[in-house]
């Protein structure tokens, strides 16, 4: 969605739902216009540990399981005193992979100051759930389409297109189950993954035996397999090897 020439691309989406062929162009908007940029208080190295009672996840953790932890104590104070996630709100890693986002679950756990930021966002213009799908569509790109770090001032000037609240919900619910169908669909495709790795372990002898625990039907009594060597099954070994450069033919596509 964002784009150096905003003006001369149209604000209406392609496909709409019917209810909202009507409602008018979107509205182009900064992110630094939604809220501010906001991010934990910063943990010092001293203030964890390995194990206790608060995840804190750095760039490193970010949607991964955390390996470091801070008291409760510090966690409520900074907590607090300080800018923290609201359940919802979209947290964006700005360095390491730039724009990898975490919806925030409400669960006790800080995150790494500066490294982990959010857009603390009004939900009567945006909602978090439409906010999550338009940071899908922005390219993380500096002018010189490298970026190893998202400061602040990139994020604030970053643009999305907003539609009213109503189609901001009617989509972000349809992607939303999208997400949730495909989420299930890969649940079964590993189910069926493990399944296959436990047949062949069946199908096929274990190391030092010549019958599989697990036969069809019509060869429980074919007997045990045959050891063989691979140069007695096949007729030689070959491999391929790279064509002379001196032999023009081999090398003109």
């Amino acid at each position: 969605m964002r784009s150096k020439s905003d003006k001369k691309k149209p604000l209406v989406p392609s496909l709409r739902f019917p209810e909202f062929r009507e409602a008018g162009a979107w509205e182009v908007k900064r992110l630094g216009g939604i809220g501010s940029v906001s991010m934990c208080k910063r943990i010092l190295k001293s203030q964890t540990s390995e194990s206790g009672d608060i995840p804190f996840y750095k760039i490193g953790t970010f949607s991964k399981q955390a390996d470091a932890f801070i008291e409760n104590k510090i966690y409520e104070e900074f907590k607090e005193k300080y800018s923290f996630p609201n359940k919802g709100d979209i947290l964006i890693s700005a360095s390491g992979t730039i724009g990898r986002t975490v919806v925030y679950d409400g669960k006790p756990a800080y995150f790494q100051d500066s490294n982990i930021v959010w857009i603390a966002n009004n939900e009567n213009i945006l909602l978090n759930a439409f906010l999550y799908y338009c940071y899908k569509t922005i390219q993380w790109q500096t002018d010189d389409n490298t970026i190893s770090r998202l400061y602040n001032d990139n994020l604030r000037k970053m643009k999305i297109v907003v539609p009213p609240i109503p189609e901001q919900q009617k989509i972000a619910h349809c992607l939303s189950s999208l997400d949730e169908v495909i989420g299930l669909q890969a649940k079964k495709v590993q189910a069926l993954k493990q399944h296959k790795k436990g047949l062949m372990q069946q199908l096929f002898p274990a190391e030092g035996e010549t019958t599989p625990h697990l036969r069809f039907p019509e060869f429980r009594e074919a007997g045990a397999w045959e050891v063989q060597t691979i140069d007695q099954l096949a007729s030689k070994i070959a491999q391929g090897g790279t064509p002379k450069t001196s032999i023009p033919k081999y090398w003109n596509g």
